[in-house]
């Protein structure tokens, strides 16, 4: 019995979140996250978590709400894009999960950013995509079309 209450106990809440496009009435969608269990597994859960969605991105906080400057800096980014539709894993609601992530993609920093189960790099890799135009280009192989992209074709 005690071996099944450690076991349980090693069963860790992710915290995370499915931000999804935003209702009529403003409010976003959001879907609760799944557990990750025992620290080997984590890199298999991992491994799948990136493929989940499209976009995928471990943040501190939450899109509605980040805890961090850099992790703010890539929702915009991502919001200025159109980009409303993609998985948003909060760090901070586990320790393992910070951690785990950085092994896994053998990135130090968070956030971290994923396309298509690929890791695309953090904030300063996104911006530089962003004022270079590669992530109009990145997100066009997702099958997003840039909200940027239309804006411009709008204007003239």
């Amino acid at each position: 019995m005690n071996s099944l209450i450690r076991s349980t106990a090693r069963c860790l809440w992710s915290g995370a979140a499915v931000y999804l496009p935003r209702r009529a009435d403003g409010r976003v969608w959001s879907g609760s996250a799944r557990f990750l269990c025992a620290a080997a597994d984590i890199q298999k859960d991992l491994g799948e978590m990136v493929k989940k969605d499209k976009v995928v991105v471990f943040m501190k906080g939450t899109p509605a709400q980040p805890m961090c400057g850099f992790s703010n800096a890539v929702v915009q980014i991502l919001r200025m894009h159109g980009v409303d539709h993609y998985a948003a894993y909060n760090v901070l609601d586990d320790q393992d999960l910070r951690q785990g992530v950085k092994d896994f993609s053998n990135w130090p920093t968070i956030p971290q950013v994923y396309f298509n189960g690929e890791f695309v790099g953090g904030c300063d890799i996104l911006l530089q995509m962003h004022q270079n135009g590669d992530l109009v280009e990145e997100l066009k192989k997702l099958g997003i079309s840039s909200a940027l992209l239309n804006a411009e074709k709008e204007s003239k």
